[in-house]
């Protein structure tokens, strides 16, 4: 691995031991085709599986691989640790379905590149493709973005997309102030950027719905409603910086 790799690629898991395997061996062999650095880190989240066995036998046959531990249920707990345990110019958090092919992450750092502190996949910006997702989930999923953009970020359409890209220096102040460890930590982070007058793009993106998704609509969004009034109170005690 390198000391000082261009790239960290994030990957939170929980109970993906069917998942995984495959996940990084796409992971790996992009990383491969790239003329830069890079390392993967998988922050294994309070399994039940083999989640962290299968990754740290994947590690010991590459050395761009690091395994985390994180006890506590909650991705956002297991995102912050990866982000504050990378090294990489640029830090990149992915979904363990790879929803998103792996190669889009090239669209993603070209903005970067060009000064903007955070790149965000959207399933709604211009040239987004949504496949296979059933007409339901996508309603949900406009009800909680509608109640996201009145109550926290009204200019960005898809905040809860699994795949996004923040440079270093934006990664290390922004998720040393989150306080959230659950689904709401996007908001948070997102929110907090803002307030810190960060550049973010939201990228349109192909989507590919997974059928074995482990977000759970309804309790998910009121619980979200009341982590955004925590956020919000947050920012008015300085929280944030």
């Amino acid at each position: 691995m390198s000391a000082n790799p261009h790239l960290s690629i994030i990957i939170p898991a929980r109970n993906e031991e069917n998942r995984l395997p495959r996940t990084l061996e796409q992971v790996a062999a992009f990383l491969d085709g790239q003329d830069f650095g890079g390392e993967i880190l998988v922050v294994e989240n309070a399994s039940a599986d083999r989640t962290g066995e299968i990754a740290r036998d994947f590690a010991a046959g590459d050395g761009r691989v690091r395994v985390l531990s994180v006890g506590e249920p909650g991705k956002g707990g297991a995102v912050r640790a990866g982000m504050l345990a990378a090294g990489g110019a640029y830090r990149f958090m992915a979904d363990a379905d790879l929803s998103m092919p792996i190669d889009q992450i090239q669209r993603f750092l070209e903005p970067a590149a060009d000064g903007f502190d955070i790149v965000i996949g959207s399933r709604e910006a211009s040239g987004a493709v949504r496949y296979g997702e059933p007409q339901y989930r996508h309603l949900g999923g406009r009800l909680v973005n509608t109640m996201i953009r009145l109550l926290a970020l009204p200019d960005l359409h898809d905040t809860q997309c699994g795949f996004k890209l923040f440079r270093a220096g934006a990664a290390e102040i922004l998720f040393r102030r989150q306080t959230l460890a659950g689904w709401s930590f996007d908001i948070e982070i997102l929110y907090a950027a803002r307030l810190r007058g960060c550049r973010i793009l939201e990228l349109g993106i192909p989507w590919h719905y997974r059928a074995e998704s482990k977000v759970n609509p309804l309790p998910d969004a009121i619980r979200m409603f009341f982590d955004i009034l925590r956020i919000r109170r947050n920012a008015r005690r300085g929280v944030y910086g």
